[in-house]
């Protein structure tokens, strides 16, 4: 019998891995589910779920339970301690006030921060149902943060009074940045720095007001002397749990671990409207050992955008660090600009991404690599299997001829003629799709789009299955670049790029390490 395995436990909810062969992020009909405190015959809660990641929650710390699911093997599991609790209801938080009300929320801020004063190392401050508006909080090491069901807790609308994190510490490391620089930026409504043994969980919200302040309708400028804020920024931060909760209207990016080690993001609902300005959804830069699995995605930008910083325009990289081991699992990316993303701040380097059992449908890309000259650094071993795409207007590309920045377009960076190998010359090294189906295909399968001085290395597509196209697409160029003619319904099509694919029908006859294939006639 299969046996159901647990994927992240907190000291009040267990996030659990059911396998059915050949679900992605939903079951393929719901399972019920039993819960029975270790030795009771009696079940202390039961119910049916239709995810793969389930959540079970309203659990007691300390405790050793059961977990039964419809046709798996039954497992034992305990749940983390907790050395008490803190009601924040208790420290004269002020509810549904207006989002406009910065005295009630400069309010609400020094309640939640004296309750967290009072959270005893590898304790709880839980916040209650309802609606509390707060300034930005900073969290702690050794805490957990719940959000009952019923509550949110939310930014207000305007910045007026707002924290600034600066561009760096007094040690010199980033501590503020913006697209992968170091630079002035507003706190996020929750954050944290150098905190470890942290963990934010439950069935509430929090919501960063975007909608509601003027943040979006100045999406590349600073104000006040700061960039907008994340919704929720992490920075330096070891062994951090996020659990459960939703997360929605960010003022620019949703979720940003900067410079941190050992994360795991688990059963989240991660939100924003459509034509949100960058409000991508999880963003891990300069971090190793991330894990995101059993989360759901609608947002303005990119769903996930894996990024390592940026090199500055003089040549600067004492900010940057690598990200490394990142894994994407039985996710589902409804809308966004792109499924799974690799940069275009990789400066760093991107090493040994793996996507697997993930859902993407609308999204304009599906796996996509994104980098040009300047950037420098490396992507590695980046493997995806087992991935439905449905609606994505390209499913595979990597583009080493982004144009993005105020230079983007400017002939050094887009000319196909080669250049000289140096520092700030990037290079694309290993990737690896299988099983991936593909529904509703608009423009091509994959593009792949290198620079002559440094080709893209050692890419292997298996079991590429086109189901079917998009029959209203509409004829346009499949990635961000110049002299890149319009498609729809192509196949795969490269420029310096060593490609193994099995299905040679997929490819253009002249698509290996072939110059100006993609050029406009």
């Amino acid at each position: 019998m299969t046996k159901a395995i647990p994927v992240a436990i907190s000291a009040r909810i267990a996030a659990i891995r059911l396998p059915v062969p050949g679900a992605r992020y939903a079951l393929p009909h719901s399972l019920t589910w039993r819960l029975f405190r270790a030795g009771a015959d009696d079940a202390v809660s039961h119910g049916t779920t239709d995810k793969v990641v389930t959540l079970i929650d309203a659990l007691e710390p300390s405790t050793r339970y059961r977990f039964e699911a419809e046709g798996f093997e039954g497992f034992d599991f305990r749940t983390s301690p907790c050395a008490g609790l803190i009601d924040a209801g208790d420290y004269g938080l002020i509810p549904e006030v207006a989002l406009t009300d910065l005295d009630a929320a400069k309010s609400n801020a020094d309640g939640l921060r004296a309750a967290m004063a009072d959270v005893p190392v590898g304790g709880t401050l839980h916040l209650g149902p309802g609606i509390w508006t707060s300034l930005p909080l900073s969290l702690r090491s050794d805490m957990s943060l719940h959000l009952a069901e019923g509550a949110i807790l939310r930014a207000p609308s305007l910045r007026d009074t707002w924290p600034v994190l600066s561009a760096r510490t007094a040690a010199g490391e980033m501590l503020g940045s913006w697209e992968g620089l170091p630079d002035a930026c507003f706190a996020a409504p929750v954050h944290a720095i150098g905190a470890e043994r942290l963990v934010i969980e439950g069935r509430g919200i929090l919501d960063g007001s975007g909608s509601a302040g003027d943040w979006w309708t100045w999406p590349k400028e600073s104000r006040n002397g700061a960039r907008r804020p994340r919704g929720l920024h992490l920075i330096g931060c070891r062994d951090v749990t996020l659990l459960g909760f939703t997360i929605r209207n960010a003022p620019s990016w949703t979720v940003h671990p900067q410079g941190c080690e050992g994360l795991k993001a688990v059963g989240l609902h991660i939100q924003a409207p459509h034509d949100s300005p960058n409000t991508d959804g999880f963003d891990p830069e300069g971090c190793t050992n991330v894990l995101i699995e059993g989360v759901r995605f609608s947002v303005g930008d990119d769903c996930i955008a894996i990024k390592a910083g940026k090199r500055g325009n003089g040549g600067e990289a004492d900010h940057l660090k690598e990200t490394r081991g990142v894994t994407v699992r039985h996710c589902l990316m409804e809308r966004g600009h792109g499924g799974v993303v690799i940069g275009s701040e990789m400066s760093g380097g991107v090493h040994d991404v793996t996507v697997e059992d993930c859902d993407m449908k609308g999204t304009d890309r599906g796996l996509r690599l994104k980098t040009r000259r300047g950037r420098g650094g490396s992507i590695t071993n980046i493997a995806m299997r087992r991935v439905t795409m449905d609606g994505v207007l390209v499913p595979l590309s990597a583009n080493a001829h982004y144009f993005c920045d105020w230079d983007g377009h400017d002939e050094w960076v887009q000319s196909r003629a080669p250049a000289p190998v140096a520092e700030g010359t990037p290079q694309i090294d290993g990737i690896s799709v299988e099983d991936v189906d593909v529904h509703g295909l608009a423009l091509a399968a994959g593009v792949f789009l290198g620079l002559p001085e440094m080709p893209i290395r050692n890419i292997r597509i298996r079991r590429l299955r086109i189901h079917s196209t998009d029959p209203a697409a509409a004829s346009m160029p499949p990635i961000m670049a110049d002299h890149v003619r319009a498609m729809r319904h192509e196949g795969i099509l490269c420029e310096h790029a060593q490609i193994d694919c099995d299905d040679t029908d997929l490819l253009s006859p002249d698509t290996i390490s072939v110059p100006n294939v993609l050029a406009a006639s």
